[in-house]
């Protein structure tokens, strides 16, 4: 009754086995806190001009 044994706690930790003497572990179930959502207001945004191209640059 050792390592080689299927049927003990240390050979199914040998053999990397479960069962009824080597229960697997269950994780704790983390509960989630869901925040609430902040409504959006639509706001304008500012007209940015626009850059006139460089295309006499080119004309050389």
């Amino acid at each position: 009754m050792g390592k080689g044994d299927k049927k003990t706690t240390k050979g199914k930790i040998i053999m990397g086995s479960y069962g009824k003497k080597r229960p697997r572990v269950k994780s704790k179930k983390v509960e989630t806190v869901v925040a609430e959502k902040k409504e959006k207001v639509a706001v304008p945004k500012e007209e940015k001009p626009k850059k006139e191209k460089a295309t006499e640059k080119k004309a050389k």
